[in-house]
């Protein structure tokens, strides 16, 4: 991920993001404690999708939540005992990866790779539930898979990153 800080003088301070996935975040921290959350198009960076603007209270609990330290249900640890290393995992897919343009069944994915497509989430948001192996992966689909956490790490390095 690319990050560029740049300070915004009388303002306070602007950081962009550029994910793996080439989508940018823009989040502009404000002296006063507020911040501005800009979410861009992929294949515009110029052209914003959506803003959201949160007191410093507000700002704060986000950051708690994404870094993961908020909440985890009861329930869930019991289950992490239960399946231990198996999970699943949302990933979209990236520009020019291995997958693309390939079948679940030309992947070959349960037996190669020892996981389970789930479901698919097309770029358009259409929705594919348990896709059989004629389903063609499409750049920009995200993948819903399961698997032990080793074999996920690996399936998503070898097939679905660039």
């Amino acid at each position: 991920m690319k990050v560029r800080e740049t300070e915004l003088p009388g303002i306070g301070h602007k950081a962009e993001m550029i994910t793996r996935n080439n989508e940018k975040l823009a989040i502009i921290t404000h002296d006063d404690g507020r911040r501005e959350m800009y979410h861009f198009q992929e294949d515009d960076h110029e052209e914003c999708i959506s803003g959201i603007l949160l007191n410093d209270e507000e700002a704060r609990q986000i950051a708690a939540i994404l870094g993961g330290m908020v909440y985890k249900p009861k329930a869930l640890e019991t289950v992490e005992v239960a399946i231990d290393e198996l999970m699943i995992e949302w990933f979209k897919i990236e520009k020019n990866a291995p997958a693309v343009q390939q079948t679940i069944g030309d992947l070959n994915v349960r037996q190669n790779d020892q996981v389970t497509v789930i479901a698919i989430v097309r770029k358009s948001h259409e929705k594919i539930l348990n896709p059989g192996p004629d389903t063609v992966i499409e750049e920009g689909d995200t993948l819903v898979i399961s698997g032990e956490r080793k074999e996920l790490k690996n399936f998503i390095k070898e097939k679905l990153s660039s």
